[in-house]
């Protein structure tokens, strides 16, 4: 299975420790949805933009774990989206963003110039 990470999981970022046992696919874009900075780590919502993301080959030891660090308190809930590499899960933000700044770029990597 496959999952598309776009923030903190991503290569070099604060919890890509998470992704030690998958393997890099390679990066993508995904049109339709928005990314917000949520503070530490993003959120992404459907919408009109389009997001920046890394996708992985994960086995399902990784992706319970993966839901356990993001599903818990109903935060994300876990779709399937269309990539280069195939479908691939892709965690949605569930809670409002209203007072959240949008990251325009859709890239967690450029959020210092964008929020």
């Amino acid at each position: 299975m496959r999952i598309i990470v776009y923030g903190s999981l991503r290569r070099k970022q604060g919890n890509s420790h998470w992704m030690t046992n998958a393997q890099w696919l390679g990066d993508c874009q995904v049109e339709g949805y928005e990314l917000y900075n949520l503070g530490h780590y993003p959120g992404v919502i459907p919408g009109v933009g389009t997001i920046e993301g890394e996708v992985y080959r994960i086995d399902a030891t990784t992706l319970g774990e993966l839901d356990a660090l993001r599903t818990k308190g109903g935060e994300y809930k876990r779709q399937l989206v269309s990539t280069p590499y195939g479908s691939a899960w892709m965690y949605i933000y569930q809670r409002s963003v209203a007072s959240r700044p949008q990251i325009p770029s859709g890239d967690w990597l450029e959020r210092s110039e964008n929020s």
